[in-house]
Order: structure tokens, then sequence, then C-alpha cells
């Protein structure tokens, strides 16, 4: 069996790394590894990383469970392994799941048996919906049927209701705007699990809002407006004359409602140059009329 990597490693952290550090480095790696975001043969290595990436996080976030596995490393979670109070793996637990409609599930219970990772239910890597929604700790011993879905990114920020089945009966559920990746919401008799796809012109960090944007020489020399796609609609922007490559411009209150229903984060607005690839030759002169100037 081949050995596993130092979840340390895996996250791309130092072993004295802040709980901010790591939730920070958690995102990233999730969304550069989102299975959704590769196609053929690197799907399969994706998802194999994306589960790595999950499965590191939810030690590394326990301050209980990173403390025994910074004594015993991965053995503090095998059968057997560890020191006394872990004396088994905390993530064995009679899993039992399959699969309806949309969801995949896993009931978790208190003896031994498969690592539930194998059926992509992470858990919440954030937390951020159990005091909200009230409820307890995700390795309870109480049988609790947990599902995951996968919805649109545009869903996620805007919140969204879906009709689903659930153990062959159809219900509607809402969730929420502003949910995050690997977001947890506890319903009266389920816990779901939710993954956002990708966007092809957004990107995402907690409530903020990353969009990449080409201008034209001529624009960043001289300045003027431009259009910018956000969540809510293109707005016009103003750019300075003399803008350089990489500037970032922020919009106050342009991304995403905080969940918890308290404000909303910005988007920033990354500014490249475009350079032509083929020039006429009026366009030629006038650049080289341009350099002989010394601009």
């Amino acid at each position: 069996m081949a050995a596993k990597s130092d979840y340390y490693d895996i996250l791309g952290v130092s072993k004295g790394a802040s709980a901010d550090e790591l939730k920070k480095a958690y995102r990233k790696q999730a969304l550069e590894w989102h299975p959704d975001r590769h196609a053929g043969s690197d799907k399969e290595a994706a998802e194999k990383r994306f589960k790595e990436i999950n499965e590191a996080y939810q030690v590394l976030s326990d301050s209980q469970k990173r403390s025994a596995y910074d004594q015993f490393g991965h053995s503090a979670f095998a059968p057997g392994g560890g020191s006394a109070g872990f004396s088994g793996n905390p993530f064995a637990g009679g899993a039992q799941g399959g699969k309806y409609g949309p969801f995949t599930y896993t009931y978790t219970t208190s003896g031994g048996g498969q690592n539930p990772f194998g059926n992509y239910d992470f858990g919440d890597p954030f937390d951020i919906f159990e005091s909200f929604f009230g409820g307890g700790s995700p390795f309870r011993q109480k049988q609790i049927p947990r599902y995951s879905i996968a919805i649109e990114f545009m869903d996620a920020v805007k919140g969204v209701e879906k009709e689903v089945s659930i153990e062959g009966k159809r219900r509607k559920i809402k969730i929420p705007a502003g949910v995050d990746e690997g977001s947890r919401i506890k319903f009266d008799d389920f816990i779901l699990s939710v993954n956002i796809k990708p966007h092809k012109l957004f990107e995402r960090d907690g409530a903020d809002i990353y969009i990449k944007v080409s201008i034209p020489y001529s624009l960043a020399a001289l300045g003027g407006e431009i259009d910018v796609p956000t969540v809510e609609g293109e707005v016009r922007i103003k750019v300075h004359s003399g803008t350089q490559p990489e500037t970032m411009l922020r919009l106050a209150g342009k991304g995403i409602t905080n969940v918890r229903g308290r404000g909303r984060g910005d988007q920033y607005v990354k500014l490249s140059i475009a350079v032509p690839e083929r020039l006429n030759r009026e366009q030629k002169n006038a650049i080289e009329e341009l350099q002989s100037e010394g601009l």
C-alpha cells in the first residue's frame, strides 16, 4: 500500500499554520482541484486530489484530531493506532450509503467500517451553518442521513429552491443565498452538504468575487470607461489614463451576500492589457513613432 501524503504538504502550509491560514489554503486548493474544472483523463486525478484536500482539512481544522495527527501521524486514525482517546479511526463510522436523484448520502454510526471519504461526503470544512441552523457534532452517534448536492455558481450566490428525491420521496428544499463550497445545511431529518460548480468568469474567496478583464493598450494609456460583469449585471467603471498591467480595482459591495445576512463582499477586477497579434501598416507606424519618443 502506498504511503499517504502529509496533510500539511497537501494543503501547502507549515505545521504552525493558523486556522485562518488553513482555511485560505483549503479554499485555494479546493477551487483549483474541483473535479468540475477538469475533463478527460485529468478528471480522475482531480477527483483523487480533491478527496485528499478535503480529508486533510477535516483533520487539521479540528484541534483534537490535529493534535493526534501531529503526535502520531496517519497511524492516529488507523484501527488500533494512536493514543488513548484516539484508539480508532475517527472517520470510520460504519458508513452505509447510496444515491437518490442528485444526492449521494452516507449514514454514519459508531461502529467500525469503511472510510466515508469514499463517497464524496466530506462534512462541512467551514462549519458555518452549525450555529446558524443549530445542531451538534457531525460525529454524533445518532443515525442522521447526510446528502450532498452540486449547484450552479449563481444559484449559490442568489439562493435557490430545488425539488429533490430523498429515499423515493419528492420534496422541496431551499438553499440560502451566499452558501460556500462545502457548506452544510441542517434540515429537520437530514444534513445537506453543498458543492458549487465553477463559473466561467467569476472566482470566489468567501464573500468576495474576482474577475479578470482584458483592455486594449490605447484604453490603458489614454483612459476611458468599460462595462464589467458582476453577479448583479454589468456596471460601468472608469479606467484612469496610464493604467498599468495587473492593476486591481475594487467594486465595494458588489460581491456575495453574507449567508448570515450581514452585509456583502466586494468584487475585485484585475486588468490585463491586450497586445494585438497583428498590426496594419498605419498602426505599426504609429507604434514605431511612440517607440522613437521613448513611449
